[in-house]
Parts: structure tokens; C-alpha cells; sequence
């Protein structure tokens, strides 16, 4: 059975999210819906669902460092504040969050408190790991069924493999049949449709302008010529 580590922890955590919503004694409080997680942030998460993955990534940090208190988580969950001009300070990440977190894990059963030598703190259960477990062995066995699947396909017969070429075969021997048979009824109905005579073009309205225009100068030129001939014989 795969533990904790030898899984990827953000599909961890997203998986177990899914299980914690499943259990209503983990529903989020009503202030989780406009609040922020710490002072660095500038706006509350974006996510609707970020009380149930945060939960989840706190019960996998109490599995890996438990006894684990409030305080070493607050630094966990810390980050940077951009403070404009000044220079960048860190800040811890809310403890009441963490705080509601962990009595919710531990009225499910998941985490309890105890003391080993000078450390004090929440621990897992027996319980909280089973469900760890669980869900880290249920991702660990996804890439190997995908993997079987793949080589069962591999397996498959040769006769099979033939038989589907073959098939393949034919059908694209068919649809090439089918175009050749479009292809020479529209070379008919073309060949049987009449041509067409391309229309004459009609002379533009500027362009009977400019003809009528011409037409009365050289009007004007004649009969100035025969005024001339005419005054001349005089």
C-alpha cells in the first residue's frame, strides 16, 4: 500500500479536499466566504472551495511533522507583503484559520493532541491515516491501471490487427469511389449547361458626355469654316 510520500502532494491534497467535503462536520464557518488567510494577502482566496483544501493540506503536514502546534503552522502558511515604496516584509498566516482547521480534524477522529519529550501538539490518528493512505494508494494505482490497459491493447492478435487494416482498407476504398462518381456527374452537368455569352458592357454616362460634346464642336468648327468660305467669295 503506497503511503503519503510516494505521491505527487497537490493531487494529494485535491483529492483528499474532495473526500473532506463529503463529511459535513468539516463545512467551513460563515466568515470563510469574505476573509482573508493572513496580513500579506491582499484580497481572500479565489477559490470557493479553499477551506477544504487548505484542511487537507494541514492534515498531511500534522502526518509528516506531528506534534505540530499552531504557531510552526502559521509560519508555514506565511508569506511576503507588498508594502509599495518600502521594502517587502513577511508576515505570519492567520492562526484562527488553522486553529478551526485542526478542532474540526480532531472531531472527526483525524487528530489528537500529545506530547513526545519537549514537543507538544496535534498528532495523527490511526484513523487520519488510513484515510491518507487510502487516498495516496488510489492515485499511486491510477497511472498502473493506465499502463495495463495500454499493454492489454498492445496484446491484442495479429488476426485482429489484420482484420482491422483490412477493413480500413475497404472503406477508404470506397469513399474514393464515391468522389471519382461526384467528380464525373459535375464535369456533365457542366458540359450540358450552355454557354454563356459575356454581356457588352454599356458605355458610361461621362463617357456619352464627353462624345456629345465633341460632336458639337466639331459642329461649331464646320459651320465656322463655311462662314469664312462664304465671306471670302464675297
Amino acid at each position: 500500500m503506497a503511503s503519503v510520500l510516494d505521491v505527487d502532494p497537490t493531487s494529494l491534497i485535491e483529492e483528499a479536499a474532495k473526500e473532506l467535503k463529503k463529511m459535513p462536520e468539516m463545512a467551513p464557518p460563515v466568515w470563510a466566504a469574505y476573509v482573508k488567510t493572513g496580513r500579506h494577502n491582499e484580497r481572500p482566496p479565489a477559490r470557493e472551495d479553499w477551506w477544504y483544501v487548505r484542511s487537507a493540506a494541514v492534515l498531511r503536514n500534522i502526518y509528516k511533522l506531528g506534534p505540530v502546534g499552531v504557531s510552526k503552522l502559521r509560519t508555514k502558511y506565511g508569506g511576503r507583503r507588498n508594502r509599495g515604496m518600502a521594502p517587502d516584509r513577511t508576515y505570519k498566516g492567520s492562526g484562527n484559520i488553522i486553529r478551526k482547521i485542526m478542532q474540526k480534524l480532531e472531531l472527526v477522529g483525524f487528530v489528537k493532541q500529545e506530547q513526545k519529550g519537549v514537543h507538544k501538539g496535534r498528532v495523527i490518528t490511526a484513523q487520519g491515516k488510513s484515510f491518507l493512505d487510502k487516498v495516496a494508494s488510489s492515485l499511486y494505482k491510477a497511472p498502473l491501471n493506465l499502463q495495463k490497459q495500454k499493454e492489454e491493447k498492445d496484446k491484442t492478435p495479429v488476426k485482429h490487427k489484420a482484420e482491422a487494416k483490412s477493413q480500413v482498407e475497404q472503406e477508404e476504398k470506397k469513399v474514393e469511389v464515391k468522389k471519382k462518381k461526384t467528380d464525373k456527374e459535375e464535369e456533365k452537368k457542366t458540359e450540358e449547361q450552355p454557354e454563356h455569352k459575356p454581356k457588352e458592357e454599356k458605355p458610361k454616362k461621362e463617357e456619352v458626355k464627353k462624345e456629345k460634346k465633341e460632336g458639337t464642336k466639331k459642329e461649331e468648327k464646320i459651320k465656322e469654316k463655311k462662314k469664312s468660305t462664304k465671306s471670302t467669295k464675297k
